[in-house]
């Protein structure tokens, strides 16, 4: 079962409302998704540059987006590898975007990308690999 943007705003709504201090999803495709977080002074580390911290929990929300846009609302799909190579420092006065696909998803795992980008920016600040693994269904 897919969902879609409308879906995944309510689901996103109640079952990870933590979720917003993350990001905000503004696109949502079939294994794809784009999120923005409004960069401020919570997200920033000394020498005026965003955190580690705060690209990863924008890159791990985009990625879990785009795999319950193949896979459906399964609530208990967790990351199990999250890999990042931060290419830049990103503008400490603009939005991080995230753009998220899934490379890979089957019956257990799902593997996908993400590229941050500082906002009005084509050059990638960082780069991201995430395994998330999928709990088996339950039986009913």
């Amino acid at each position: 079962m897919e969902m879609n943007f409308e879906q995944m705003q309510i689901f996103l709504k109640e079952h990870f409302p933590q979720g917003d201090q993350y990001g905000e999803l503004l696109e949502l495709g079939n294994g794809t998704s784009t999120m923005r977080l409004p960069v401020d002074d919570q997200h920033l580390r000394p020498g005026g540059t965003v955190s580690g911290p705060a690209m990863m929990g924008l890159a791990d929300v985009a990625v879990y987006a785009a795999l319950l846009s193949r896979i459906g609302p399964v609530s208990l799909a967790v990351t199990t590898n999250l890999n990042i190579n931060f290419l830049r420092k990103p503008s400490a006065d603009a939005d991080i975007l995230a753009k998220a696909q899934m490379l890979k998803v089957g019956k257990r795992l799902g593997v996908g990308e993400v590229y941050i980008l500082s906002d009005g920016d084509d050059e990638p600040v960082a780069h991201a690999t995430m395994t998330y693994s999928i709990p088996v269904p339950e039986k009913r």
